[in-house]
């Protein structure tokens, strides 16, 4: 999310970009009335795996590890049977494999993507299974349906999809930098909601900034923008921008996206941009065209 975030949660419109990495899940028939579950990190290596039941979903073998992973599994799955009763019905069980194509801990709505898959399978609205499992505005299932860049924004609770062309002519100065720690967006999204702040104030104001970006053709422009975005929202959330705490000296602009705090930080830079983060200690550093689908 490139603009927008918590904001979009009231109405902003919020300027999205799908990144090339997703995941990837897969649904094998079996013979047994059993679900076997897998899931493949980046590397393929397994970092959960369990079996249930196919029908009640309880627990044949329940993972030794990562007790949570299954709760919130077995909370979708769920979810999904009381939107679709007839799925996972049937008599047959199912092998099912998911794959991330990135590294676990960037973060990237690895939720909301394994929701949207578990969606499509079950064939239910993705946004309902989120909105009734987890918190959120659902712009990640959105990136998760589309290929280009898309304006998106809740109208009476319901999402707002555009895909539009976002084709900056300095993409080229533009890195996505991780900041070595996965931020919890539940946790993000808390302390904007305890806050007390015009809310239709700044929806209108980030609104702006989102249609002013959209159309910004100069690097310039495009910086004092983002500058505004997080002045905005350093106000509302009674936080410093990121740049002032980690990165005070350094030449360009820097923009938090998603949960402040952690995971990605969108970057204005040149050719020394990448060693200047790495002699910090943040080395993954993403130019703009290797992330963005």
């Amino acid at each position: 999310m490139l603009t927008g975030e918590y904001a979009v949660m009231d109405g902003a419109l919020s300027l999205a970009l799908p990144c090339k990495y997703g995941q990837v899940l897969t649904v094998t028939k079996k013979e047994t009335a059993l679900l076997h579950w897998k899931s493949l990190d980046h590397d393929q290596n397994i970092w959960f795996q369990s079996i249930f039941d196919a029908k009640e979903l309880k627990d044949i073998e329940a993972p030794v590890s990562s007790p949570s992973i299954r709760t919130t599994l077995l909370t979708i799955l769920k979810e999904a049977i009381k939107l679709q009763p007839e799925f996972l019905q049937e008599c047959l069980g199912h092998e099912v494999i998911t794959y991330l194509e990135f590294p676990r801990e960037w973060g990237l709505g690895s939720s909301s993507t394994l929701i949207n898959n578990i969606a499509q399978w079950a064939n239910i609205n993705p946004y309902t299974l989120l909105w009734n499992t987890f918190s959120g505005s659902g712009y990640d299932i959105a990136c998760a349906q589309h290929r280009k860049p898309l304006l998106y924004q809740l109208q009476d609770s319901e999402p707002i999809v555009r895909e539009v062309a976002f084709d900056p002519p300095f993409k080229d100065q533009l890195y996505f930098v991780y900041l070595n720690k996965k931020q919890n967006s539940r946790d993000g999204i808390l302390r904007y909601r305890s806050r007390e702040f015009d809310i239709q104030a700044l929806t209108q104001k980030i609104s702006k900034i989102t249609e002013f970006i959209l159309q910004s053709c100069d690097l310039e422009d495009f910086e004092n923008l983002l500058v505004q975005h997080e002045n905005l929202l350093s106000e509302v959330l009674e936080l410093p921008r990121v740049q002032e705490t980690l990165f005070p000296d350094y030449q360009g602009t820097i923009k938090s996206l998603g949960a402040w705090g952690g995971d990605f930080i969108l970057a204005t830079g040149n050719a020394e941009t990448k060693h200047y983060f790495e002699n910090m200690g943040y080395l993954t550093v993403i130019p703009y065209r290797d992330m963005i689908a």
